[in-house]
């Protein structure tokens, strides 16, 4: 599917999921914690990265992503200053910086 997304071929919809929930998942072992929400609608919503526990309402560090600009981001493809410029990227709140995770290493 990335491959894919290199030669500009839009991903379909059940490759494009599978990929998104791999690669958040591997941000979750990563990055284990609470602190941060990371979600990427509609295909996957998980808590990372250690630091103070978020019990109740909305988290105060939220990063929500864009499916396709997501896996641009997490194969180093997009850049996450450019992501978060041009808004494919939301983060708030002090710890929602995921620079420092990002790319993830993938294997080609």
């Amino acid at each position: 599917m990335v491959r894919g997304l290199d030669l500009g071929v839009a991903p379909v919809r059940p490759a494009l999921k599978a990929t998104v929930r791999l690669f958040t998942a591997l941000l979750a072992e990563r990055a284990p914690g609470r602190t941060v929400e990371l979600r990427v609608p509609p295909f996957a919503a998980v808590q990372i990265v250690e630091g103070p526990r978020h019990t109740r309402g909305t988290p105060p560090n939220i990063v929500e992503a864009e499916p396709t600009a997501f896996v641009l981001v997490v194969t180093g493809r997009l850049g996450w200053e450019a992501a978060v410029a041009d808004g494919r990227v939301r983060a708030s709140g002090e710890r929602a910086d995921l620079r420092a995770l990002l790319p993830l290493p993938v294997p080609r």
